[in-house]
């Protein structure tokens, strides 16, 4: 049996799943792995070492030739001799054995010496051997001085994970921060106008009621009306997607029939379509079934009708549709309605929180402005997709892609769930 080397690229597709070698820069100009074999060669003045760590895909192969990546054999079998011991010289009871386990799998060899890369007395990250043709022993004194070297070696593979981990720390942090400093801007700006409202009209019903008449009394009471109603959803979208970016959602994604969700969203908005002479159509099929968090999908999609109906203009015969279809291993979902439709610039920037007003709809309908970057969040929240396509004039049509269910006996049934109800 030969070795087979792989050089580095096309032939070497599983480096991904090497982590700690990528760790320790095999793919860069600062390659540590074959740094810390060319040291210990010329130490133990040996031509060639073979380095390999736990549940990698690649061995590494570093020579005078190069160095080269080695397919690591199913099964290897190397720790079974170095698990109790630092490392294997010709002088160990366990060299036999090891020296005839390594050329089964074409490591041949006159002298070898292999050490193992120990972080604990109980545990490894991997081994190292070094070998050649020659039949000059190892210096006892050279061989000390190798296993510091491994120690060395298992130390900077412990300071690179602990500082990758506190990398990761560190920008997770920083994107919840920016999060924070986004959402406090959001509140500032939204809810400064509202309350500008309700104080000045307050302090013209404390001041000078006595001066008002009955219609003036009411349009102020209706007006303090919708504003505290208006603030108190704005609120209440705040807050959701303040939950959603901190991570406080709960993610439980199930099977279910997304008829479901639209049953919902038609009977809860049905009226505000009779008000608006607008047709809302449920096409969704009752067979499409997908896997995904049935409250949030079901907020998504009223989400996407209610602002659809908002922008469909009043008794001119318009419509919303519901649809759904399955497209390869996803659940295709459309709304669509024959509304205002948009300029290119809303649309790169519909799912994006930035400060703007909200736009009103047909029939002056306040909007939070935060209901679509919510439906992203959801939508991302539940590995899926949503894009939009309008044009001014033409109406507006939301795409949703979901995972299609993954076995159907966990499926939730529409009647069963209505059952439950």
């Amino acid at each position: 049996m030969k070795l087979n080397l792989l050089e580095l690229g096309d032939k070497t597709e599983l480096l991904g799943s090497c982590r700690i070698s990528l760790i320790l820069g095999v793919l860069s100009s600062n390659n540590l792995v074959d740094t810390f074999s060319k040291m210990v060669r010329k130490l133990l003045r040996v031509r060639s070492s073979i380095l390999g760590f736990y549940n990698e895909a690649y061995l590494w192969h570093s020579s005078s030739e190069g160095f080269y990546a080695i397919q690591t054999p199913a099964n290897l079998g190397v720790w079974t001799y170095l698990q109790n011991h630092d490392f294997i010289d010709p002088t160990h009871a366990e060299y036999l054995g090891l020296s005839s386990y390594l050329k089964s799998l074409g490591v041949t060899h006159e002298r070898m010496v292999a050490f193992n890369l120990k972080v604990s007395d109980t545990h490894s990250v991997g081994q190292v051997i070094f070998y050649d043709d020659d039949t000059t022993a190892f210096d006892p004194e050279d061989l000390t001085l190798v296993k510091e070297f491994t120690e060395g070696l298992v130390g900077l593979i412990r300071l690179h994970e602990n500082y990758n981990e506190l990398k990761e720390l560190y920008e997770q942090q920083c994107a919840l921060n920016f999060s924070k400093t986004k959402f406090f801007q959001i509140i500032a700006h939204d809810l400064r106008a509202p309350f500008h409202g309700l104080l000045g009209f307050s302090e013209v019903l404390a001041q000078e009621r006595e001066t008002l008449d009955e219609s003036s009394i009411q349009n102020i009471a209706d007006y303090l009306y919708d504003n505290a109603q208006s603030t108190y959803n704005l609120l209440e979208s705040l807050l959701t997607w303040a939950m959603a970016e901190g991570g406080r959602f709960i993610y439980h994604p199930i099977n279910y029939e997304l008829k479901q969700s639209s049953k919902i969203v038609c009977s809860v908005l049905q009226s505000l379509a009779l008000n608006k002479k607008i047709e809302l159509i449920d096409d969704i099929p009752n067979d499409i079934k997908v896997h995904a968090d049935i409250n949030m999908i079901t907020s998504v999609l009223q989400n996407l009708v209610s602002n659809a109906l908002k922008f469909t203009p009043i008794d001119q015969g318009g419509k919303v549709i519901l649809g759904a279809e399955m497209e390869a291993d996803q659940v295709k979902i459309v709304i669509q309605d024959t509304g205002l439709g948009m300029t290119e610039e809303q649309m790169e920037n519909l799912f994006k929180p930035t400060l703007k007003v909200s736009v009103r709809g047909t029939a002056e309908e306040k909007g939070a402005g935060l209901g679509l970057v919510l439906c992203k969040r959801f939508v991302d929240l539940n590995l899926g997709t949503i894009h939009v396509e309008s044009k001014e004039g033409k109406g507006t049509k939301f795409y949703v892609h979901l995972p299609k269910v993954t076995s159907d006996h966990q499926v939730l049934n529409l009647e069963a769930h209505h059952a439950e109800s």
